[in-house]
């Protein structure tokens, strides 16, 4: 697995990505049509996408991403610099965490915002959320379970579930 596949699969996931082509997803995503082919195919090898690579196995994923995420790409907050709010920074997790909680960012350098830099799971993340915002919402629940608290990733928990029995239902 490389972090982009997670993005790919995300991007899969959300309306915008429904039936896009690899040069859709490429162009949406900010990574070169190829890598998006090679992504897929790696996604069908580990399951995750069905043989024809058009269907995400959102239960494979959810499990993957409550289960595995944190292993495979943890993070670190880093230095305070601006960027865009993910973790506990940024909905959907924001509204069910006190307002004085410490704010984190993934670096860009148009963002907004002041906070902890995190590095996001492929460095084209915070432009393509800013394209998407279902896309940013589960960007921001897959940051916090890479490196929330107990209490923090029971919330992203509840937040993935719901939007993955959705997604379920509507494929």
């Amino acid at each position: 697995m490389k972090s982009q596949d997670i993005l790919i699969l995300l991007k899969k996931l959300t309306f915008e990505g429904k039936n896009l082509s690899c040069r859709g997803l490429a162009t949406s995503l900010g990574i070169s049509a190829s890598s998006v082919s090679e992504s897929l195919e790696r996604c069908k090898k580990a399951q995750l996408v069905d043989r024809h690579k058009k269907k995400v196995n959102v239960l494979a994923l959810q499990e993957f991403l409550v289960h595995g995420i944190a292993y495979v790409f943890p993070v670190e907050a880093g230095r305070v610099g601006r960027g865009v709010p993910t973790h506990v920074s940024a909905s959907p997790i924001q509204e069910h965490i006190a307002s004085n909680a410490e704010s984190f960012v993934w670096h860009y350098a148009k963002g907004t915002a002041r906070g902890q830099q995190i590095e996001p799971l492929y460095p084209t993340v915070p432009e393509a959320a800013l394209r998407d915002e279902e896309l940013y919402q589960l960007l921001v629940i897959v940051d916090t379970l890479r490196m929330g608290r107990v209490r923090e990733k029971e919330i992203a928990i509840d937040e993935l579930t719901k939007r993955i029995n959705r997604y379920a239902e509507n494929q």
